[in-house]
């Protein structure tokens, strides 16, 4: 299956990054720092579907962000630089919650900068609702659905990030899409009740 094309703004955008990629080869230490705050928030949002631990999350970004700097010079252009970094991200997610486990943590830690909000109230809530769809699921699954529509990857950048076949990233997405057209409508319902509940 053949790469779709990428949009201008796509192409600027890789072509910056290769840029940056370029100078902190070279020791720039200021384009690192660019290419970190670039990154950072889809970076959280992504390894947030791994595990709810903030400590996990930003061990693995720093993780990430340090292999980065070192192998910057290595980076072949096979694929976009965003794929790049979500690959390196993704293991070092991996090796994160293989050191620290992921026991479930209270969900006021989580990072409000997960995901945009312009109306707090409708917003918010739609999310939570999702949110406990995604729960519902597999790492591997919950991965996926981030990666496809949350950041907007292709299926072929998928399986180079998380290293599988194609094959394996079309079915871990149809089975994620099975399962919260499952349980989304009853969880919709359960919003429902604890709606009427509240006075």
């Amino acid at each position: 299956m053949p790469s779709e094309p990428m949009s201008e703004a796509e192409l600027d955008a890789d072509a910056a990054d290769r840029m940056l990629l370029q100078r902190m080869s070279a020791g720039d230490r200021a384009a690192l720092a660019v290419m970190y705050r670039g990154y950072h928030g889809r970076l959280v949002r992504f390894l947030s579907r791994l595990t709810r631990r903030t400590d996990v999350v930003e061990e693995a970004i720093n993780d990430c962000f340090w292999i980065a700097w070192q192998k910057a010079a290595t980076f072949q252009g096979d694929s976009r630089v965003s794929t790049w970094i979500m690959g390196i991200a993704y293991r070092c997610g991996l090796k994160a919650l293989r050191q620290h486990g992921s026991e479930p943590v209270d969900e006021d830690s989580v990072p409000e900068d997960r995901t945009p909000s312009h109306d707090p109230g409708d917003d918010r809530e739609m999310r939570d609702w999702l949110g406990k769809g995604l729960d519902r699921l597999s790492a591997d699954q919950r991965v996926v659905i981030e990666l496809v529509y949350g950041i907007g990857h292709t299926l072929d950048d998928v399986a180079t990030i998380m290293q599988c076949p194609v094959g394996t990233v079309k079915a871990r997405l149809f089975h994620a899409r099975v399962k919260l057209r499952n349980v989304l409508p009853g969880l919709a319902g359960e919003r429902t009740i604890n709606r009427e509940i509240v006075p």
